[in-house]
């Protein structure tokens, strides 16, 4: 649990998202830092009351510690100005009344179990939503309610703020926009190690100006030191704890929800490592698969891989695998290593390479030497 919660400070932020091709994005980010690890202590640390972690729209939706909620007020006054994120509210709707006043009789509920039959709305590609489901992401946007977990089939329960957060954390006085976006920069300086206005200002969603405020304060008070980085022609910031080491000597596969690659920018800048997700492209455009991991061997991204967990058959899907320019020729026997260890994690007793990438007949003939 200590090394848990050590990784979890560091860390952040863990962006929450649907797709279950793999693993569950939350959890992959804990996976690369820590190896395997029991992923109910991520569960333990998101629930009951005195938790570590909620749900809120921090970088997007995402767990967050919970001594956050106080540098959020400011996004949730915002949110209730423009009466919405996606889709706008009517004022006045009596549905906003009583469906928290439902929630305050039944408890934690899903928009399922709240719904009131209207039809759904279709005027946005990929969702659905009824009218309950709406009022319910604006309540949740606005901090009237809170997230206190999600059901089987990953749909939010929603319920009171002081039947999910600690009463210290509702207690505590709200943080103006500039005290927020002080502490969310630090936080994110505190993540990053070094990084530029840009990387900052993307790691809680903030406007690169209120970042670059943020900084200056920051840099006058020690906490950060603007440095420049080779390769970068923006100035970048060291932050004071950040460690610097003579060799780094890690190795992990990264999840396309990952905090080192979120910023594009950033990990091409980086990594030299030219990284889209494409989920969202049709199958016929798609260059290096539907879930696409990058690999990271020492200080480089040195390939990636698309993935898939087969639970019913107990197969970890290595369904195409491609080396980085730069990548060592120890390449394929370090990542057929590192999926060994993650079929493990997932209880998947067989690792299948498919005939696809550059990196494919090496990394099948390492496997099957390992098997």
């Amino acid at each position: 649990m200590r090394t848990f919660e050590r990784t979890l400070a560091r860390t952040g932020v863990l962006q929450v998202d649907s797709v279950n091709v793999l693993q569950r994005a939350h959890f992959m980010p804990l996976y690369s830092r820590m190896g395997p690890y029991d992923v109910g202590l991520l569960q333990r640390a998101a629930s009951g009351r005195d938790r570590r972690v909620v749900e809120y729209w921090a970088h997007v939706q995402a767990f967050m510690p919970v001594e956050l909620w106080p540098a959020m007020r400011h996004r949730m006054d915002d949110y209730r100005t423009r009466r919405g994120k996606w889709f706008t509210v009517e004022e006045g709707d009596a549905l906003e009344v009583a469906l928290v006043a439902e929630i305050t009789e039944r408890g934690a509920s899903t928009a399922r179990q709240l719904d009131d039959g209207l039809p759904r709305s279709k005027d946005h590609w990929g969702w659905n939503w009824s009218r309950t489901r709406r009022m319910l992401d604006y309540l949740y946007m606005t901090g009237e309610l809170a997230i206190a977990g999600r059901n089987s089939q990953f749909e939010i329960r929603y319920d009171l703020p002081e039947r999910v957060l600690p009463a210290a954390v509702l207690a505590a006085p709200a943080m103006s926009a500039s005290e927020a976006h002080v502490e969310l920069v630090r936080r994110a300086a505190r993540s990053h190690g070094v990084a530029s206005a840009h990387c900052l200002a993307d790691y809680f969603r903030i406007r690169v100006g209120e970042a670059r405020t943020a900084i200056a304060e920051l840099v006058a008070a020690g906490e950060l030191e603007p440095v420049e980085v080779q390769g970068w022609r923006r100035p970048a910031y060291l932050h004071r704890d950040a460690r610097l080491p003579r060799r780094i000597g890690g190795r992990a596969l990264l999840s396309p929800f990952d905090p080192v690659v979120w910023e594009r920018d950033r990990a091409e800048a980086l990594f030299e490592f030219l990284y889209r997700i494409e989920i969202y492209t049709p199958a016929h455009q798609r260059v290096h698969g539907y879930y696409v991991l990058p690999f990271l061997l020492g200080d480089r991204i040195v390939g990636r891989v698309d993935l898939k967990a087969e639970r019913a058959t107990g197969r970890l899907l290595v369904q195409s695998a491609w080396t980085e320019p730069h990548a060592p020729a120890e390449t394929a026997a370090e990542l057929a290593v590192e999926l060994t260890r993650l079929a493990g994690w997932l209880g998947l007793g067989e690792v299948v390479v498919a005939p696809r990438g550059d990196l494919a007949a090496a990394l099948a003939a390492e496997v099957a030497r390992a098997a």
